[in-house]
């Protein structure tokens, strides 16, 4: 397709016809991705409908990661009914074995040129390995699993071009948080974000994974990266024997907008309560006490981020007043920072581990704060009540900042630390 963008290219193979933004589409669904928070309601709707058959099973995954352990008796009754669902049709399950947006890249789900939907909002995490991927409502999820097709107002695109080169200090949460300060949380809504530029150039699919992950968050339809040399050797390095069919924008394409930022000047951020787009430099921000420190999360829980926050450990003590969670993204990522001797050493710095899951970040696990306190975290929400608890208060920002501020017990501009 000619004079194209990625979301019009993808959207457009799916249907087997040129489309453009403004049309309505009907598209064929490579994935569709539930967790245990969504599933329930998307099963109850498909009892109602008097086709139940799935089209095909095997495009259809259910992960188990907001309740995990579960937590009372009605959780595991909603677990039991999903595996059974599961053992009846044919559907992918993986219970247990880390984050949704972590487990479906890792499990080979999400490949480049491919169409996915969540019934998760930050479903939009698999933009970064070259896909056109969104979240829905349980009733489309419903439909696209008997029918294998969905319906999308085919979305405009604003090329976002990321040019500079990050300072000290600064990665890819920083980026985003920027962004959102920005362009604010509706200030793109239901468009697609195409990222370009000599910082995505750089960033490594952690990084890439963080940005597409948080774009929901200024209200976009879907953040997608180009393929290029980095997306392809994670893919050929995890996945040797997957085939997929890469698409890349053309030079001619037709963008709603082209926005532009050199970023070579920018602090690390932090979003403050009790919105992700209260963002300030962290020099403006220091100071505020905090008292549980989060690292994990479908943002920030990959083995980059461990070893970041190890990295900085090795020559620190957590301050006495603050509770550091670190939560691995996944199973294989527990078992690498395990092998690198990364989880040993946090332990012994007084971290608390837990099993890979979204657990505190939704307050649906341990970690919930106590009345007035206040939360330094990775994740990708600072709502008020989002953690469980209306009566504290959640501050976003990067491994660093997070790990720093843990170190003294204030939220702390990482770049007084060395290590």
């Amino acid at each position: 397709m000619l004079g194209g963008t990625l979301a019009e290219k993808i959207i457009s193979e799916k249907c087997g016809k040129r489309v453009k933004a403004g049309d309505l589409a009907i598209a064929d669904v490579d994935c569709m991705v539930l967790t245990d928070a969504s599933a329930p309601l998307t099963l109850e709707l498909l009892k109602k409908m008097k086709k139940q058959e799935l089209k095909d099973p095997k495009k259809v995954t259910f992960v188990m990661d907001h309740y995990i352990p579960t937590p009372n008796a009605k959780i595991a009754r909603l677990h039991q009914t999903m595996r059974e669902y599961c053992d009846e049709t044919g559907c992918n399950l993986y219970e247990g074995k880390g984050i949704i947006h972590q487990i479906i890249p890792e499990m080979g789900h999400a490949v480049p040129g491919s169409l996915i939907i969540g019934a998760d909002s930050h479903t939009c995490t698999y933009g970064a390995f070259n896909t056109f991927s969104t979240g829905v409502g349980s009733t489309d999820m419903a439909v696209a699993m008997v029918s294998g097709k969905l319906w999308f107002l085919v979305p405009s695109t604003i090329s976002v071009r990321l040019n500079g080169r990050l300072p000290e200090a600064v990665d890819a949460k920083d980026v985003i948080l920027w962004l959102a300060g920005r362009l604010k949380s509706d200030g793109v809504a239901y468009k697609a974000l195409e990222f370009s530029g000599s910082v995505i150039n750089k960033m490594n699919i952690d990084g890439r994974m963080t940005l597409c992950n948080m774009v929901v968050e200024m209200g976009a339809k879907a953040g997608i990266m180009p393929f290029d040399e980095i997306c392809e050797k994670w893919m050929r390095e995890l996945l040797p024997d997957k085939s997929f069919q890469p698409i890349n924008s053309d030079p001619r394409a037709v963008y709603e907008d082209v926005i532009e930022y050199d970023l070579s000047n920018i602090s690390p951020q932090v979003a403050c309560p009790h919105n992700v787009d209260n963002v300030y430099p962290v020099e403006e921000v220091e100071g505020v006490p905090i008292n549980m420190a989060v690292i994990g999360t479908c943002t920030n829980g990959r083995i980059s981020d461990l070893k970041t926050a190890d990295d900085m450990l090795k020559y620190y003590d957590i301050h006495p007043r603050v509770r550091l969670l670190v939560i691995p993204a996944s199973n294989n990522v527990y078992l690498e920072a395990i092998r690198q001797g990364i989880i040993e050493r946090l332990l012994l710095k007084g971290a608390m581990i837990l099993q890979p899951c979204c657990g505190p970040c939704c307050g649906t696990g341990n970690g919930v704060p106590g009345d007035g306190e206040n939360v330094i975290s990775t994740a990708n929400r600072n709502f008020l009540g989002r953690m469980g608890n209306v009566n504290s208060s959640i501050y976003l920002g990067s491994v660093q900042t997070v790990v720093a501020s843990a170190i003294k017990g204030v939220i702390t501009d990482p770049r007084k630390l060395s290590y």
